[in-house]
């Protein structure tokens, strides 16, 4: 349940504003499990999958999603208490270290936290504490957690993606972003536009440029900004891909020849947009003009 400050405070107050950011740190922690689990969750169903395909022995037989087993150290399999799981301040406590066998805790565990807060704490201030700031907010977590999940595995999963389009569709029924024609434009522009280059950079290189989840990501932000938003997005999303992808490969020694996902930029680019469409397409369409 939402802190009751988050709920009844003015919108875009300070009051509402702190308490989304206390509350996005929570769903940071719960993000964290989130951007683990699941391709976990995929893997292993794609293992029994297969075996049950071959008549063989299903690999994974016990219990494993987002609430079973309990969080555990994974060098020594340490369960994570109560007190060690407090976002940010618990791994601050422990000196990003296990309690138990003192192994370093990714410093990303926090970081993510941190990020969930803040960009919480940004929505609310902008669309307030009504159902507008509640849908910006799941707008967020969703994008955070596929970032994430994308720069690890370079997947995009359904269980997420389809969600999140929907939901776009749901929320503009009554036009809470954009009106329901332009929700329902962008979903099909957004996906048919990235297919469409898709096929082409096939036919030219031989090589696949992206997957299909960037497709589903790009339909889905079209559902919750509208096919108008589009340009600006894929624009923003070009622009910060570029220049990561060079840095990385300048400054990491980043294989020329390893993927870099797409569906970051693509999802940095749609929290731009919620936050600053407005402006922001006006600048695109001066340049396109």
């Amino acid at each position: 349940m939402l802190p009751e400050t988050l709920l009844f405070a003015p919108a875009g107050s300070g009051g509402a504003a702190l308490a989304a950011a206390l509350f996005g740190l929570l769903i940071g922690s719960f993000l964290n499990v989130v951007i683990y689990r699941i391709p976990k969750m995929m893997q292993r169903e794609s293992d029994n999958y297969v075996a049950s395909e071959s008549g063989k022995e299903l690999p994974h037989t016990d219990r494993f999603n987002l609430m079973v087993p309990r969080s555990a150290c994974p060098h020594c399999g340490h369960q994570i208490t109560a007190i060690e799981n407090i976002p940010v301040v618990s791994w601050l406590a422990l000196r990003g270290k296990c309690r138990s066998c003192k192994a370093p805790i990714s410093p990303r565990y926090p970081a993510i936290e941190l990020l969930t807060g803040v960009v919480s704490a940004l929505m609310v201030w902008t669309f307030g504490s009504g159902a507008t700031g509640l849908a910006a907010l799941v707008f967020a977590w969703l994008l955070i957690a596929m970032t994430f999940i994308d720069f690890d595995t370079q997947l995009l999963p359904d269980d997420l993606t389809y969600p999140l389009l929907w939901l776009g569709l749901l929320v503009n029924l009554n036009g809470m972003f954009v009106p329901l024609h332009e929700a329902v434009i962008g979903a099909a522009a957004g996906y048919l536009v990235l297919w469409g280059i898709y096929w082409l950079f096939k036919l030219v290189t031989g090589k696949e440029g992206m997957g299909y989840g960037d497709f589903k990501l790009l339909a889905a932000l079209g559902a919750w900004l509208g096919w108008t938003m589009l340009p600006t997005i894929i624009l923003l999303s070009s622009v910060v891909g570029a220049v990561v992808g060079i840095s990385l490969i300048v400054f990491t020694k980043h294989g020329r020849e390893k993927p870099i996902p797409f569906g970051p930029y693509l999802a940095a680019a749609g929290l731009i947009a919620l936050l600053f469409g407005t402006r922001l397409t006006g600048f695109t369409q001066g340049l396109l003009a």
